[in-house]
């Protein structure tokens, strides 16, 4: 991975906001699917019992499902309230914890890209990318070293060519791949 300093500051680096939404507002309605069908079910399987409940001094007896239907709504929205705080701390927290490396990939591999074959990627190790950061470095390593064959062949083209009686045109035309390779591959 990097030697050295980290080039990169830490930075806010949201993965879209519209997914976060999305994915906080999916979590929320099928946690609010499950709360209303488990009231549901408590008040069908409450329906045909009494219960006894003191109300201003006096015994009174009721049906269970109007006596337990205002604590059943009331823990139902403070769940629903909890985990909806709850999900949206966790859904910023674990889009941060993939959305920083993945930024920093694509920085490296736009490097990459332009022909810096000198470029590591450099991530924390306990990234959740980092087994892929090993392959792009892998395959980085292995296309610098392919670079740096061919650069080697031309080389001992070029001082061949100019040992030899080639015709300059060649010798010319050799120089100039060679001249490519240098400006298109930092190795």
């Amino acid at each position: 991975m990097h030697q050295g300093g980290s080039p990169y500051k830490r930075q806010t680096y949201l993965v879209e906001k519209r997914f976060q939404i999305s994915f906080i507002l999916k979590f929320c309605l099928l946690v609010l699917a499950g709360v209303i069908v488990s009231s549901a079910l408590i008040i069908l399987l409450t329906r045909g019992t009494l219960t006894s409940t003191f109300v201003n001094s006096k015994l009174t007896i009721q049906s269970t499902a109007s006596v337990i239907l205002p604590a059943l709504l009331y823990t139902n929205l403070i769940t629903l309230g909890l985990v909806t705080v709850a999900t949206i701390v966790v859904t910023l927290f674990v889009s941060h914890k993939i959305a920083g490396p993945l930024y920093r990939l694509e920085k490296e591999l736009k490097a990459i890209g332009d022909g810096d074959l000198t470029r590591q990627i450099s991530l924390r190790r306990k990234d959740q990318v980092t087994r892929l950061a090993r392959s792009l470095d892998e395959a980085v390593n292995q296309l610098r070293a392919k670079v740096k064959d061919i650069r080697t062949d031309l080389e001992q083209l070029d001082e061949l060519a100019r040992k030899q009686d080639v015709p300059e045109h060649v010798v010319q035309a050799v120089e100039r791949v060679k001249m490519n390779l240098e400006n298109h591959f930092k190795i």
